[in-house]
């Protein structure tokens, strides 16, 4: 299939997405139904907007945002054709091929459709997906349950601890930070502050 072009930034830096952030909560929910699909697509949202702030794409905030919230749009419906399908249902909607070009990139060497992450955006959405898994994983041993606690050196033991949370890829997190250009540590502070941003504003 054709790969996914990568499109030029407008002079102002910002883009029409397409879709707003209500549709696109609204087709989250059509193609999935599992609670726990909504709430990554929520928190991938806020890490991505978190990294759009403090990376210096302030202007693009609710673009990198939308790009988390729909990332996994078709994982749960269609798990066979992750980040193929979506193709097909992005476009039908019109949504930026920016967004979906992003959002078929986070899944780079795990699908037949290898688009490799080249936009910072990109790169982060690669580099976070997989972290915040791991991330959740953690806060539900602790006795608080919260990621307000959560340390950076407490995540890296649990990083290098094969067994726990065996399911997030220790090496796409680690591509992703290399991708960036990044210490894995910065990567790990970055994306647990997002997440606790999160948690305060839901509270």
């Amino acid at each position: 299939m054709e790969v996914l072009k990568h499109l030029p930034e407008t002079d102002s830096g910002r883009r029409n997405p397409g879709i707003t952030r209500e549709e696109a909560f609204a087709m989250l929910q059509q193609y999935n139904k599992e609670p726990f699909h909504i709430q990554h697509g929520e928190t991938m949202e806020e890490v991505m907007r978190h990294f759009a702030r403090i990376l210096g794409y302030g202007e693009e905030e609710e673009f990198w945002g939308l790009v988390g919230l729909l990332h996994d749009l078709d994982f749960e419906a269609f798990p066979d054709e992750h980040c193929i399908k979506v193709r097909e249902i992005m476009g039908t909607a019109g949504i930026n091929p920016e967004i979906v070009r992003a959002v078929v990139s986070h899944a780079y060497g795990f699908t037949q459709n290898d688009v490799p992450p080249e936009h910072e955006m990109e790169k982060v959405l690669y580099a976070t997906d997989e972290l915040t898994g791991l991330i959740g994983a953690a806060i539900l041993m602790r006795p608080s349950k919260s990621t307000l606690d959560l340390t950076t050196s407490s995540l890296k033991k649990k990083f290098k601890d094969k067994k726990f949370a065996a399911g997030c890829s220790r090496e796409v997190i680690q591509k992703g930070a290399e991708m960036l250009g990044w210490d894995l540590e910065y990567l790990m502070e970055e994306t647990i502050k997002a997440m606790q941003e999160k948690e305060r504003n839901d509270n």
